[in-house]
């Protein structure tokens, strides 16, 4: 039986556990020119709820938190650990990349802690673990059609180097790619670990052979920067007057996503007209000009020491 999973197949709230990552900095971005009450702010990765509730402690009392996520499991966790809060925070299903259609703006601050959450990974049952054996599965939401397994069982040597280079850029995809296929079909996640880091060649290496196979295999099965190119676009959307959007990413890809996507909002890079002005209107601008690192501002948490956080502030009035 799954760890997150009760006797019924229902998700089990006290299951979920997960340290936020960079919670203190995203916070005090967020709030930085809160003053009044009656905010309104959006959590879009709402995972354990750590993020809405340091929202709820901090913001003045008439603030509000409306919650996302795609894992039931999460959903479950944050729902009871935020009943403090009654009416102050509300959650529902869906993912980030959804938010326009979901919600209604405009929000004062709009949070998203992107990748994979700490019981995803812990869980073995989920199948996203390198070092305990599970189902090749690695999806965040259990009841997408679509699955690791699934996903290795339809590829050609060709679509799976792609995958292995974009999402994972991993510079000896074709060897890997090539065990992969030899091996199929995979019934746990150990022996697909073990078969590409034999054919990968690494040795002696910090992290485990397979870490990019994984990462980049997890990325195609849940849409990961599809989901936040359209997340950042809705965000940026559902921002109120002066209100403001942070963003954690993990990884190169998404800082790079997330980078590019704020200059462009704030008017950086965009071509200028006779006299020096924007062509386009700013729609606001960069808190930080570079992020905030998590090895930095989060150091006693391990698995933040490869987050980024990035703060944009939409225009007032």
């Amino acid at each position: 039986m799954p760890a997150c999973l009760g006797r019924s197949n229902e998700p089990v709230a006290d299951a979920f556990t997960h340290i936020t990552v960079l919670r203190d900095a995203s916070v005090e971005h967020l709030l930085a020119h809160s003053s009044r009450g009656g905010h309104r702010f959006l959590d879009g990765t709402l995972g354990g709820g750590g993020h809405s509730e340091a929202l709820l402690r901090a913001a003045p009392d008439g603030a509000t938190v409306l919650g996302i996520d795609r894992d039931p499991h999460a959903l479950a966790a944050a729902r009871a650990r935020l009943t403090p809060f009654g009416e102050r925070f509300r959650a529902i299903r869906g993912t980030f990349g959804q938010m326009v259609e979901l919600v209604e703006g405009p929000f004062d601050g709009i949070v998203l802690d992107v990748g994979v959450s700490s019981p995803q990974l812990d869980h073995a049952a989920r199948g996203f673990s390198l070092r305990e054996d599970g189902p090749v599965d690695m999806r965040m939401d259990p009841d997408q059609a679509l699955d690791a397994a699934g996903l290795l069982a339809d590829l050609d040597e060709a679509g799976l180097m792609d995958i292995l280079r974009r999402y994972g850029e991993e510079p000896r995809a074709r060897r890997i790619a090539r065990a992969i296929l030899a091996g199929r079909p995979w019934a746990g996640t150990l022996a697909l670990a073990d078969a590409v880091a034999r054919a990968s060649g690494y040795r002696n290496s910090r992290v485990h052979p397979a870490t990019r196979t994984f990462q980049a295999l997890r990325i195609a099965v849940n849409d990961e920067l599809g989901q936040l190119e359209r997340g950042l676009d809705a965000g940026l959307a559902l921002l109120a007057p002066g209100g403001r959007f942070a963003v954690i990413s993990f990884h190169s890809l998404e800082d790079r996503m997330v980078k590019r996507r704020f200059r462009k909002a704030a008017g950086v890079g965009t071509p200028r007209d006779a006299f020096g002005h924007p062509a386009i209107t700013p729609l606001g601008q960069l808190v930080t000009r570079k992020p905030i690192s998590g090895a930095d501002a989060d150091a006693d948490n391990p698995r933040a020491r490869s987050a980024q956080l990035r703060v944009f502030e939409r225009a007032h009035g």
